[in-house]
C-alpha cells in the first residue's frame, strides 16, 4: 500500500509538473441574468455563467484530474443600528471529471450524475443554473430591503494536496466570477425578477 501511495504521488507531481509547462490563456467566470423567483416551497434562484477555461485546467482534467465548482449565494440586510445582518448562506458544489474508460466526461452535484461526449457539452450544462432553492417560504418580507450576491468559483481546496500548494500560488488557476449584487425591496414577494450589478471579487461578499 506504502509503494502504491508513492507512486500515486509521483504521478501528480509528475502530472502537475508537466502541465504546469504548458503555455495558457486567461481563464474567466461570468454571470448573466441571476433570477429570484417564488416556487412551491419556497424561493429558487437561476442564473447563466460564461465559463471559459484555459488549456491548463482543459489538460488537467483530461488527465484525470477532478475540478470542483461551487456556487455561492448570499442574502443581507440593512441595519442602521449595527452591521449587515446575514439572512440566508448557500452554497452548491459541482464536480468535473473525466473517466478514461468510457470516454466521457462527467457532471456531478449531490447524488445527481450526468455523462458527456465532449467538454463542451458538460460545461454549456454547468453554466446553466436553474431552480435551486435558496430560500423558504416566509423568508422575505414585504417593504424591507435586501441585498443579494452570487458567485462561481473554483475550489481548489477539493483537489489533491499535491495540485493545491502548487495551484494556490498561481494565477492561472484563480478561477473566481465577480460578485454578481442587487437590492430587492419586494412589494408582492410572489415575483421577483432582478437585475444585477458585478463587484470586485473578493474573499468575502461585503
Amino acid at each position: 500500500m506504502r509503494c502504491c501511495g508513492k507512486l500515486l504521488s509521483s504521478f501528480l507531481v509528475g502530472l502537475f509538473i508537466l502541465i504546469a509547462s504548458s503555455s495558457t490563456q486567461a481563464a474567466d467566470i461570468s454571470i448573466r441574468n441571476p433570477q429570484l423567483s417564488a416556487g412551491d416551497e419556497g424561493y429558487v434562484l437561476s442564473a447563466d455563467f460564461t465559463i471559459n477555461l484555459n488549456a491548463r485546467l482543459e489538460e488537467v482534467v483530461a488527465k484525470g484530474v477532478a475540478l470542483y465548482f461551487v456556487v455561492d449565494f448570499e442574502l443581507s440586510r440593512s441595519r442602521w443600528y449595527w452591521l449587515d445582518e446575514q439572512v440566508v448562506g448557500r452554497s452548491q458544489s459541482y464536480q468535473l471529471s473525466y473517466h478514461a474508460l468510457t470516454r466521457q466526461y462527467r457532471l456531478s452535484s449531490g447524488a445527481l450524475h450526468q455523462s458527456f461526449a465532449t467538454l463542451d457539452e458538460a460545461l454549456r450544462i454547468l453554466t446553466r443554473l436553474r431552480n435551486w432553492p435558496v430560500l423558504d417560504k416566509g423568508s422575505l418580507a414585504a417593504g424591507q430591503t435586501y441585498q443579494l450576491a452570487l458567485r462561481m468559483r473554483l475550489d481548489l481546496t477539493q483537489m489533491p494536496k499535491t495540485f493545491q500548494v502548487n495551484a494556490l500560488a498561481n494565477r492561472d488557476w484563480n478561477l473566481t466570477s465577480e460578485w454578481a449584487r442587487w437590492n430587492l425591496t419586494p412589494g408582492d414577494v410572489s415575483s421577483l425578477g432582478v437585475a444585477a450589478t458585478l463587484a470586485p471579487a473578493t474573499g468575502e461578499s461585503k
